[in-house]
């Protein structure tokens, strides 16, 4: 049976999910985050760039690390890092609230190497790795975690998860599409059934993802034993559906005038954090997300899309809302 109070967390993606996004997704009620991947390699070798992504500021919810990689070693000890902050460039606001592994990402630069969701392919590999790293979070007291998707180009997501789960995976999180369907067509969640029988005895908490933009589909989820649910794209341009999915009976949505308050401090807080002309540069198609679909948001993008500096990036929203 699904929990009364399911939690609700964002989930990672490369190039959005970073501090000022999550701050925003837990002020609508986001119950934790996933950080974008982090290469354990790469930390490894004290590359200041990865560090920037284990970043945890103030004013966030729980944040969960996820590594990615191929040996067990070296996720372990990455993982030691990141849980002991004993690595150069190392910023905690609050300590991470847990590692997770991903064994979900689909782009071919990740697979090519033997990682991501390439490790669905190697269980053995695949179960190495989450005992290793489950060691090394058992000694920090936080959970260790593993992402995964239904399967390489078939379904084996039942056995998989089980797998993972008796090699210490607390949660799995099930993003409801094999590796060869991408990001289409449309996920599963019927899928996520299978998985939650294959789970039943071990414990692990099942968390299903994939196309979750509203609260009939999460329910979905939770109906087909999903204890909780990630919430990725939709969230991206929507962060109060997590207002929504907490309080379904409310459906409250935003006005007009709090999406475009909306954008403007989210891209202020971009530009404190990475400075003015990368923050602006970076933030042009984050913020289009936010206004997509509404009218004049054609042309407020290509304004946008000019714009160098925060008060052009400012002054374009609000011309616009005049405009409305």
């Amino acid at each position: 049976m699904p929990n009364k109070r399911p939690k609700f967390s964002l989930a990672p993606m490369a190039g959005f999910t970073d501090a000022a996004f999550r701050r925003i997704c837990g002020s609508f009620g986001a119950d934790y985050a996933v950080s974008e991947m982090i290469s354990a390699a790469a930390l490894t070798r004290y590359d200041r760039k990865t560090a920037d992504l284990a970043k945890i500021t103030a004013g966030e919810p729980p944040v969960v690390l996820q590594i990615f990689g191929r040996e067990p070693e070296t996720m372990a000890r990455a993982a030691d890092m990141l849980l002991t902050g004993d690595y150069p460039g190392c910023s905690y606001a609050a300590p991470p609230a847990g590692i997770d592994v991903n064994m979900g990402c689909p782009m071919k630069k990740i697979v090519s190497n033997g990682e991501g969701c390439a490790l669905m392919l190697h269980p053995d590999r695949a179960a190495a790795i989450v005992s290793a790293v489950r060691e090394v979070c058992e000694r920090h007291g936080v959970p260790a975690s593993v992402k995964i998707r239904l399967g390489w180009d078939a379904e084996i997501a039942p056995s998989f998860a089980r797998r993972m789960a008796e090699a210490g995976a607390e949660r799995i999180t099930l993003h409801c599409r094999t590796r060869e369907q991408m990001y289409a067509p449309s996920a599963d969640p019927s899928a996520a059934a299978r998985a939650a029988e294959a789970l039943r005895d071990t414990g692990a908490i099942l968390v299903g993802n994939g196309d979750v933009a509203s609260p009939e589909t999460a329910a979905v989820y939770l109906a087909n034993g999903c204890r909780e649910v990630a919430v990725g794209r939709a969230a991206l341009g929507d962060p109060w559906l997590f207002r929504r999915l907490k309080h379904p009976e409310e459906d409250v949505r935003p006005t007009l005038e709090e999406i475009k308050s909306l954008v403007v401090s989210f891209v202020a807080d971009v530009v404190r954090e990475r400075g003015e002309m990368r923050g602006v540069r970076e933030s042009r198609s984050r913020a289009a997300y936010f206004i997509k679909g509404m009218r004049g948001s054609a042309a407020l993008r290509d304004r946008l899309n000019r714009a160098v500096t925060f008060d052009e990036f400012a002054r374009a929203v609000e011309e616009w809302q005049e405009k409305e």
